[in-house]
């Protein structure tokens, strides 16, 4: 079962003041209406698109072709060199037309007129921003930017095969779906479902003319298993929003802030990192830390042993999954820690192995992985989430928090 509806005013000032309130995506600002706003249908009113008259022309769409540039497009169309190359450094401080990327749509206004020559190009460079082209007495750029729909919606759904499943069998955002994954990624297993548990959440979804497009915030959730509910009420402590229960407990947990004790980063995360063996520039989706043959490698949060084997140029490696969000690989080690095998749970700070230099290594190190959804993260980058309680001095303001949220859950 699903509901989708809108939140009564009252309801939602409510809970936008009091203390579940975080910084909101800056809508940015609005040059012009949307584009599907732009007709004017009040009698002899001009039909606009971007701002331009589109009666006046002859209206050609298209997508910019990979490896195309902006003037093999306008050439075509009655542009000289000369405007392309003064529109082109007129442009700079609004776009950067090395920017301009394949794929993505175009829309040249041209003159009724033989030749065809265009005088504006609309180009579509994201759901948001466009860049209208003018090649009139002027020659400049002037950015379009559609305003972004902030909608308070609430949904609950009823497990029958996976969280997925249901979600999308009610028509619900994908988005969504990631937002409550990384809510609970400490306290449920999204891979462990049981048919008949459940889910209700209060969110705010972007759109744009009247399309969702994503998924902004999660105002207050609940998932209920096995006959216990887990609520998720979120909360500003120390100038940042984490998510709480009804104790104040936080939902997350803490990661070390790297797996050695005493060490140096020699090498960064990197898309193309010189190879020091191979020399040759590949990925390189972790971060090396130089240390001493047999320091011993910590794990970085609670978790499970799923691998422990040696790989080629990796050498021995442990991977650890933590939850159904975060997982992490510790590369090249030079031997593994007694007891440390797949099926172990090893808790946070744990011994897995000792610092090698096994597979492809030039010396003595640790490459350390951090994964989120399956896809490699810089670990430097990542934000260990608080593992603080509501501190006692905020607690009565969390309690009216708490209250709302919870009232507001058990109204569907």
């Amino acid at each position: 079962m699903r509901l989708v509806n809108w939140i009564t005013l009252p309801l939602v000032v409510i809970l936008l003041t009091t203390g579940c309130r975080n910084n909101e995506n800056k809508v940015p600002a609005v040059q012009a209406p949307a584009a599907d706003s732009l007709k004017d249908t009040s009698a002899g009113a001009p039909v606009l698109m971007y701002g331009i008259p589109i009666d006046s022309f002859d209206i050609v769409t298209g997508k910019i072709k990979p490896n195309g540039f902006l003037s093999s497009l306008l050439l075509q169309h009655g542009i000289t060199m000369q405007e392309i190359d003064m529109v082109t450094r007129n442009s700079l401080p609004v776009f950067d037309v090395r920017k301009i990327r394949s794929g993505n749509s175009y829309i040249l206004f041209c003159e009724k007129d033989s030749p065809a020559r265009a005088r504006y190009l609309v180009y579509e460079h994201d759901l948001t921003t466009s860049y209208v082209f003018s090649f009139n007495d002027s020659l400049n750029v002037t950015p379009f930017r559609k305003e972004i729909g902030k909608t308070i919606k609430y949904a609950s759904a009823t497990i029958e095969t996976s969280l997925w499943d249901a979600m999308m069998n009610d028509g619900l955002p994908l988005a969504l779906f990631s937002k409550l994954s990384e809510v609970f990624a400490w306290s449920v297993d999204f891979f462990g479902l049981q048919k008949g548990d459940s889910f209700k959440v209060i969110y705010e979804e972007l759109s744009i003319d009247g399309q969702p497009i994503d998924v902004s915030r999660i105002f207050g959730a609940q998932f209920t298993g096995s006959g216990t509910s887990i609520y998720a009420i979120p909360f500003i402590q120390d100038s940042s929003e984490s998510f709480y229960d009804t104790k104040g407990n936080s939902l997350r947990k803490a990661f070390l802030k790297a797996p050695l004790q005493f060490s140096r980063v020699s090498s960064r995360f990197s898309s193309a990192r010189m190879h020091p063996i191979l020399r040759i520039r590949r990925p390189h989706f972790g971060v090396d830390y130089a240390a001493p043959i047999g320091t011993p490698v910590r794990a970085i949060g609670d978790g499970r042993i799923v691998q422990t084997s040696y790989e080629g140029g990796s050498g021995r490696m442990v991977k650890i999954v933590h939850n159904s969000v975060y997982s992490t690989a510790y590369l090249h080690l030079s031997r593994f820690a007694p007891g440390v095998s797949p099926g172990v749970f090893v808790k946070q700070g744990d011994v897995i192995g000792y610092v090698g230099s096994s597979g492809l290594s030039t010396g003595p190190h640790l490459d350390f992985r951090f994964y989120m959804n399956g896809s490699p993260v810089d670990p430097l980058k990542v934000e260990a989430p608080s593992v603080e309680p509501v501190y006692q001095q905020n607690l009565a303001k969390f309690e009216i928090s708490k209250k709302v949220v919870t009232s507001l859950l058990g109204t569907f």
